[in-house]
């Protein structure tokens, strides 16, 4: 009777090894998906220049839907209805196309809210483009309105004043970015970044230095146009040297 449960042990054990073998196999034979040759180049166009960007695809949701919106043509003739030098440049409020001059802007959207989509890894650095929202406890994000962070460098002192407000440590590797290029950290996983620019930051800081009135309007209108173009990532990145992450 011993002998026989070994047998039976010894069996199983010799069939468990042949699944296991033929799971990997398979897993081996199975092809890998492959990573897109394509991606979007956005082009935000105004009267100071252009302004290029691309979209993460970390973010799909956001992605997706930005692409809609550009192709359907919604931003065109919007506003840059809200700029502050030394923070970010915000549009994208429906309600700014015919606004009359004063008139308060930024309450405008479409309908629809998106679904936070944070990353720890995807930061406000300086360029980011980032999805404006309401005071939800969701943390979702407006369906239309958007900004682009024009902070630049922040000094150590900067830095621990704001990690002591957020009682929380900013990663090194952030701080890095922080001190060398800008950003506004006590945003970060707070507000959806889905997209950087890539050439026109000296776009962004012009239209963040213009007059502006006690709501931070521009005294004078500054309307966009926005263009998506699938193109090879190759040559996005022959282009304006901007690396595509995995």
């Amino acid at each position: 009777m011993v002998k026989s449960f070994k047998k039976i042990i010894l069996l199983s054990s010799v069939l468990l090894v042949g699944v296991v073998v033929a799971s990997f196999a398979q897993q081996k034979k199975a092809p890998s998906k492959p990573k897109p040759k394509k991606d979007y180049l956005v082009t935000i166009t105004t009267e100071f220049g252009q302004i290029y960007l691309v979209l993460y695809d970390k973010t799909p949701k956001h992605k997706e839907n930005f692409i809609k919106l550009a192709k359907n043509k919604f931003y065109d003739s919007l506003l840059f209805h809200r700029v502050i030098d030394g923070f970010m440049i915000q549009g994208g409020d429906p309600n700014s196309k015919n606004a009359q001059a004063g008139e308060i802007l930024g309450m405008g959207d479409i309908g629809y809210m998106i679904e936070a989509e944070f990353h720890p890894e995807i930061f406000h650095k300086r360029g980011s483009l980032a999805a404006a929202r309401t005071d939800n406890p969701q943390k979702a994000s407006s369906g239309c309105q958007f900004y682009i962070v024009q902070k630049k460098a922040l000094s150590d002192a900067e830095l621990e004043q704001i990690e002591a407000n957020m009682g929380r440590q900013i990663p090194e590797h952030q701080k890095k970015v922080y001190r060398e290029i800008g950003g506004t950290p006590h945003l970060d996983m707070g507000y959806t970044v889905f997209g950087e620019v890539i050439q026109g930051m000296e776009v962004v800081d012009k239209i963040a230095a213009v007059e502006r009135d006690e709501n931070n309007r521009p005294l004078k209108d500054i309307r966009m146009s926005i263009k998506v173009e699938e193109l090879p990532k190759q040559k996005i990145s022959q282009r304006f040297g901007y690396q595509f992450k995995d």
